[in-house]
C-alpha cells in the first residue's frame, strides 16, 4: 500500500521502450536550461527514484546542483485503460505526450497524480519528461500505471508463508514539514491533522495480525505517531525516524541482533490526537512530559535494549562537578543573567547493573521534582543523563552533575528564581512516571533532597 492512500499503482513502466530497450533514454546537462550537447546520456530501465540528498547525483558526471535532464520513451499499452502519471519531485518538472505539454509544476509531493492518459491498445504514445534543478536538493520519483483499490486480503495472502513480517511504515518528509503543497487525509500544508498512523497501514497491520503473523513494525517519522492500535497488533516496534543512506543497514543490524539499541525517545508519543490540547490553545497544560496529566503511549525518555540495565542505588552530594561524565540538561553551572547565586552543581553517584545476559548500552537519567513551589511544573523534569556500557552481569558507578538552574523555577514575570527547598530526585533509565514503570518493569531510585 501507499503511505496514506487506499489506492495503489500497478505499474506499466515495462510497457515503455526506447531504442529497442525497456524504459526511458536519459540526457543530462550541467546547466539548468538543457543548453548545448548533453554532458551524460544513459538509459533508465526501472521507475525513477533520484535524489541528491546524501551527495548522490542523478548520474555519474552530473552536478549535485544546477543541472537539468530529459527522459524520453514510447508507451505501447497492452490494453485500453486509464493510465495515471505519478510524480514526487523537488525541482521543476514538465510532462509532455506526443509533443504536447500535459502537466507542469515544481515540488510535487507524496507521489501526486499529475495526469491521466486515456490509453488505447494498439496506439503509441511518445512520452517526454523534462526536469530542472531549482534550489537546495533535487528529487525525481516517477512511475505510471493503473490505479486500483488496495486489496488487503490479497496482500496478506502474498506473505502467507512468512513466519515473521517486517512492516516498514509510518510517514515521510514528503507529507510533514513547513508550508508544503500537501492536501491528503490527515495532512494539510505540511501540518498533521491527526497523529495516528494512516488508516490504510493500520488496517493492513490488523489483517496481518488476524492471519496469525508475528509483526515487527519499523516506524519512519520525524515526529510522534500515536501507535495505540499498533502496540497491540505488533510484536515489536522500532522507531527509525528518518535515517540516512545507511539506515537500512542500521535497522537490519538492530533487528537481527548484531547491534543492541539504546536510543531513548526525545519526545512524548501520545495515545491519540484526543490527548493533545486544542491547536489554538497556547497554554502548556497537557503538553509535553512536564505538564502531561494522562498516561502517554510511549513516554519521553523511554526505550528498550536487549539487555536489562537497572540503577540499584544512588546518592547525592554538593561537591564540585569536576570530573563527572554526565550531561547536565540545565546547561552551565550557575543561573542565567539576572541571578546572583554562586551555588555549585549537585553531584549524583549511581550504581548501575546489567542484569541481562548480553552486553548492552543504556542511558542513566536524572529527574527532579520541586515539592514546595507553586510555580514548579507539575511533573519531574529531566536534569541530567549519561550513556553507559555494561557487559553482562557487570556493575558500574557513574557520576552525573545537576546544574543549579535545575533547582529553580520561572515566575509570572518570566524571571528565573529560587522558590522551594525540598526536592525529589529520581535516578533510573526512564522517567519516574507510572507508564514508564509499567513498560520497563523497573522503578527509578528516589532520593529526598533539601537545599
Amino acid at each position: 500500500c501507499d503511505l496514506t492512500s487506499d489506492v495503489t499503482l500497478q505499474s506499466v513502466f515495462q510497457q515503455c521502450s526506447m531504442d529497442g530497450k525497456q524504459g526511458f533514454s536519459a540526457k543530462y546537462w550541467n546547466n539548468t536550461k538543457q543548453e548545448g550537447t548533453p554532458d551524460v546520456t544513459n538509459h533508465i530501465s526501472t521507475p525513477f527514484h533520484f535524489i541528491t540528498t546524501g551527495a548522490t547525483t542523478f548520474a555519474a558526471g552530473i552536478n549535485l546542483q544546477d543541472f537539468s535532464a530529459s527522459y524520453e520513451s514510447v508507451f505501447r499499452p497492452a490494453k485500453s485503460e486509464d493510465i495515471a502519471f505519478r510524480f514526487q519531485t523537488q525541482g521543476i518538472t514538465n510532462l509532455s505526450i506526443d509533443g504536447k505539454e500535459v502537466a507542469a509544476g515544481m515540488n510535487f509531493k507524496n507521489k501526486s497524480k499529475v495526469y491521466t492518459l486515456q490509453a488505447e491498445a494498439g496506439k503509441e504514445y511518445r512520452i517526454k519528461i523534462d526536469f530542472a534543478f531549482r534550489n537546495r536538493d533535487a528529487a525525481l520519483d516517477f512511475d505510471m500505471g493503473r490505479e486500483v483499490p488496495v486489496d488487503l486480503k490479497q496482500t496478506v495472502n502474498k506473505v502467507k508463508e512468512a513466519d515473521v513480517i517486517i512492516f516498514a511504515g509510518g510517514i515521510s518528509p514528503a507529507v510533514e514539514g513547513e508550508e508544503m503543497h500537501v492536501n491528503i487525509p490527515g495532512f494539510k500544508g505540511g501540518d498533521r491533522e491527526t497523529i495516528e498512523l494512516p488508516s490504510i497501514q493500520s488496517r493492513l497491520l490488523a489483517e496481518l495480525k488476524k492471519a496469525g503473523k508475528k509483526i515487527v513494525f519499523v516506524n519512519f517519522s520525524g515526529s510522534a505517531i500515536a501507535l495505540t492500535p499498533e502496540s497491540k497488533t505488533c510484536d515489536a516496534i522500532l522507531q527509525a525516524w528518518y535515517p540516512g543512506q545507511a539506515g537500512g543497514t542500521a535497522i537490519a543490524n538492530v533487528l537481527f541482533g548484531d547491534y543492541n539499541p539504546a536510543g531513548r525517545l526525545p519526545v512524548t508519543f501520545y495515545k491519540s490526537t484526543k490527548q493533545l490540547p486544542d491547536f489554538e490553545d497556547y497554554s502548556m497544560k497537557g503538553r509535553t512530559y512536564r505538564y502531561m496529566e494522562n498516561k502517554a503511549q510511549f513516554p519521553f525518555g523511554y526505550g528498550l535494549t536487549y539487555g536489562k540495565v537497572v540503577v540499584t542505588d544512588a546518592v547525592v552530594s554538593e561537591n564540585s562537578a569536576a570530573g563527572t561524565n554526565g550531561t547536565s540538561v540545565s546547561g552551565k553551572a550557575g543561573f542565567e543573567s539576572g541571578t546572583n547565586t554562586t551555588a555549585a552543581p549537585v553531584t549524583i553517584q549511581a550504581t548501575v547493573t546489567n542484569q541481562g545476559a548480553i552486553d548492552t548500552r543504556d542511558v542513566v537519567q536524572v529527574y527532579i521534582k520541586n515539592v514546595d513551589s507553586s510555580l514548579a511544573v507539575p511533573n519531574p523534569e529531566l536534569a541530567a543523563f549519561t550513556p553507559v556500557f555494561l557487559k553482562a552481569g557487570e556493575t558500574k558507578t557513574v557520576t552525573l552533575s545537576i546544574a543549579p538552574k535545575a533547582f529553580t523555577v520561572v515566575d509570572e514575570t518570566g524571571a528565573r528564581t529560587e522558590d522551594g527547598s525540598h526536592f525529589h530526585i529520581y535516578v533510573g533509565c526512564t522517567q519516574p512516571d507510572k507508564r514508564s514503570m509499567e513498560l520497563a518493569g523497573v522503578k527509578p531510585v528516589e532520593i529526598e533532597y533539601s537545599k
